[in-house]
């Protein structure tokens, strides 16, 4: 399994968790999101725990690309954000099971057994935020990235680490004209005047740290 999280204490604590209860290997570690889905490509992991505020690509984006990216790896977010947004989104995004951090290491360790076999594991609140959907299929859930498209998510986790309409250029290996295109409408659709705006609207709602 993979531990993405940009708190070296966090991972290293899980480390020693897992160790002690000898459930399963820990192949790799990353401290934020690009390293994560960089780390997976390479070891093929079957379970990434996955937290949800990471620098540069949040957890979420994640989660999403994983599922495209490393089909067979699948994704278990661990995070301190227990609003409904957070867990509705990640299962929407892919994850197969959703923890918080305050969980004990017990539950845990089940929650990894149970997604290496296929099944899903939810806290007990989020087992009731997911019924009540369930329940009520109209109530609306605010997507974050709105209708943002893949690239533009890229370009928009881009501006938010800070880089410049050329420097995204070159990143994704496009036109810096295109770049701009991308950039224009990644703020039209977020209804956001500049990258400052963008920053702001991404930490609000958990997208990068």
């Amino acid at each position: 399994m993979l531990i993405a999280d940009d708190h070296q204490l966090v991972r290293e604590s899980l480390v020693a968790v897992l160790v002690a209860a000898d459930c399963c290997q820990v192949v790799a570690q990353a401290s934020d999101g690009h390293q994560a889905l960089a780390m997976c490509a390479e070891r093929n992991p079957d379970v990434a725990v996955i937290d949800l505020s990471m620098p540069g690509l949040g957890g979420l984006e994640v989660v999403r690309r994983l599922r495209e990216l490393c089909p067979l790896t699948r994704s278990l977010v661990l995070t301190m954000h227990d609003d409904e947004e957070y867990l509705l989104q990640a299962v929407r995004a892919g994850a197969a099971g959703f923890m918080l951090k305050d969980s004990s290491a017990s539950e845990l360790i089940d929650a990894i057994r149970n997604v290496a076999r296929g099944l899903g594991h939810f806290s007990p609140e989020a087992s009731r935020i997911l019924a009540l959907q369930l329940q009520q299929p109209g109530r609306p859930i605010e997507d974050p990235y709105r209708n943002l498209t893949a690239r533009e998510r890229e370009v928009f986790h881009l501006i938010a680490e800070g880089l410049t309409t050329k420097e995204i250029a070159r990143r994704l290996g496009i036109s810096t004209k295109t770049a701009e295109n991308h950039r224009a409408r990644v703020l039209g659709k977020l209804e956001v005047r500049n990258a400052a705006e963008v920053v702001r609207y991404a930490i609000r709602r958990g997208l990068v740290h």
